[in-house]
């Protein structure tokens, strides 16, 4: 499985201010940065795994509205979120 336990942690606790902080908005766009970066490779080699292309977009939608709150309510931390993850805005 690619996405384990101690992944998870690991990404929360570089990103989040905790492992047990799963809550923040940090951790979790960086959780589906991860994983989004998964089913793009995924993707890759199956174009045409229609289930995994709705799977992405869904993703990549529900990453776009964690940032716009992020945005909304500290514009600090969306910078520097987005300079860590290296993502496009």
């Amino acid at each position: 499985m690619y996405l384990t336990i101690e992944t998870k942690q690991e990404i929360f606790k570089k990103h989040g201010e905790a492992a047990s902080n799963t809550g923040s908005a940090e951790g979790q766009i960086a959780l589906f940065t991860f994983r989004i970066a998964h089913l793009t490779e995924h993707l890759k080699n199956n174009r045409k795994d229609f289930t995994t292309q709705q799977a992405l977009i869904k993703l990549v939608g529900k990453r776009r509205s964690l940032l716009n709150y992020l945005k909304a309510k500290d514009i600090e931390r969306y910078r520097s979120i987005i300079k860590e993850l290296n993502l496009r805005k």
